[in-house]
């Protein structure tokens, strides 16, 4: 069997592996999807008359409209939390280290945590967004092309958050650091444009909300889905994108092919 064949199949075990174990213990996922569908009742029914006002809106659909989007790329933050604590009781539960033991690929335990992470993602964004459709959201002015674009991009942002995680995992002591470490995944998208546009915050905080992953991504979403002007955050969500996806692999690579201490 050529080099190829076997990273292929013994990928996709260790993705088969991944699934079940998100089938057999679907709290964690669970928890995590619900940070984002609450956050979208709230603003929308408590806030978002008054919202939607503050963005220039006619009324709750506008902000709706703005929101959606946003906590779609959230919904990914949260649930790459849950690769990061995978990974991480992997390690200390010593399933690694009989891994490492084994004739198999050694890159296939890694990749097999990233593609089951990224179709989980995927997954929770739908039920998200079909929660956003259901309280008014609607994406008519988008055309096939633009779908597709928004799916792609929402595959690659998945891809690169899920890599950052598994990172974070392979250097956490426990599943509970784990948790904390990959806390920022989660609080970045409070602090960008996900809310309120970056032009409505202060003029000190504009800056820390403008210059991190989170924002271009979201304003690039949000004009595909609402046919909105995307300027130049197209090319800055995608070399984000790209940047952490190379960052978070050759970390993850570099810690899990380290030899145990």
């Amino acid at each position: 069997m050529s080099s190829l064949a076997l990273a292929v199949r013994d990928s996709s075990t260790m993705l088969r592996r991944n699934l079940l174990h998100a089938r057999r213990y679907p709290s964690l996922t669970l928890n995590l999807l619900l940070t984002p569908i609450m956050l979208l009742l709230l603003f929308v029914y408590i806030f978002g008359d008054t919202m939607s006002a503050g963005i220039g809106g006619g009324d709750r659909s506008d902000y709706i409209a703005y929101l959606v989007p946003g906590l779609l790329l959230m919904t990914i933050g949260s649930t790459t939390i849950g690769t990061a604590v995978s990974v991480s009781n992997d390690m200390t539960e010593g399933i690694i280290a009989r891994f490492r033991t084994m004739a198999i690929h050694r890159g296939s335990v890694l990749v097999g945590h990233v593609v089951g992470s990224v179709l989980q993602s995927i997954v929770s964004v739908v039920l998200v967004g079909a929660v956003g459709v259901a309280i008014g959201f609607r994406s008519t002015d988008a055309t096939l092309l633009e779908w597709l674009a928004a799916f792609g991009l929402l595959v690659l942002f998945a891809t690169a958050l899920t890599w950052i995680a598994v990172g974070m995992g392979l250097v956490s002591p426990n599943a509970e650091a784990a948790s904390n470490n990959a806390l920022p995944l989660i609080f970045l998208p409070l602090i960008s444009s996900t809310f309120v546009p970056v032009d409505a915050m202060p003029g000190w905080f504009q800056p820390i909300a403008e210059y991190q992953p989170f924002t271009p991504a979201i304003e690039t979403l949000r004009g595909l889905l609402l046919g909105t002007e995307i300027g130049h955050n197209g090319w800055l969500a995608l070399a984000w994108c790209l940047g952490l996806a190379v960052l978070g692999y050759r970390w993850s690579t570099a810690r899990f092919n380290a030899d145990p201490k």
